[in-house]
C-alpha cells in the first residue's frame, strides 16, 4: 500500500492544480468548445509543449520507466481517419458533459455529484466497447 502513497498524492496534487487553474472548469470548456477564451488551448498548448521538451531530456538522459526499461515512443500507424473520428467522438462527449475521463473524478471531489452518471456513462461505455471491439474495423 505504502508504494502506492506517491501516485496518490501525485494526483491529489494534479486535482488542486487543475481546479485552481480552472481547467475543469464547465464554463472554461464551454467558452474553448465556441472559440471565446485562448484560457484552455494556453493549457493544452503548454502541456504538450512541457511533455515535449520533459520526453525529449528524458529520452536524452537514457532514464528509465519504473518497469526498468528505457523510454520509447512507438510509432503511429497510417490510420489518420480512426484518429479524426476517434478524437470527434472524445470531442464530442467532452463538450456535452463538460469534462474528459480525469478531471470527471476531480469534479467529484470538489462536489460535483452530477459527473458520477457520466463516470457510470464512461464505464458502460467502455465495456460496451471491450465486448464489440473485435467487431470494429481496427
Amino acid at each position: 500500500m505504502a508504494k502506492f502513497l506517491k501516485f496518490f498524492l501525485v494526483g491529489i496534487f494534479f486535482g488542486i492544480v487543475l481546479v485552481k487553474s480552472e481547467a475543469v472548469s464547465w464554463y472554461r470548456i464551454f467558452e474553448m468548445f465556441k472559440f471565446q477564451s485562448f484560457h484552455m488551448y494556453g493549457i493544452i498548448g503548454s502541456a504538450v509543449f512541457t511533455g515535449v521538451i520533459l520526453l525529449l531530456i528524458s529520452k536524452k538522459m537514457h532514464v528509465k520507466t519504473t518497469q526498468g526499461t528505457y523510454l520509447r515512443v512507438p510509432l503511429k500507424d497510417k490510420g489518420f481517419i480512426r484518429y479524426i473520428l476517434g478524437g470527434s467522438i472524445f470531442g464530442l462527449g467532452w463538450a456535452l458533459c463538460g469534462a474528459c475521463p480525469g478531471p470527471m473524478y476531480i469534479l467529484v471531489g470538489t462536489g460535483v455529484f452530477s459527473m458520477l452518471i457520466v463516470i457510470a456513462a464512461a464505464i458502460a461505455g467502455t465495456y460496451f466497447y471491450g465486448i464489440v471491439r473485435r467487431k470494429l474495423p481496427h
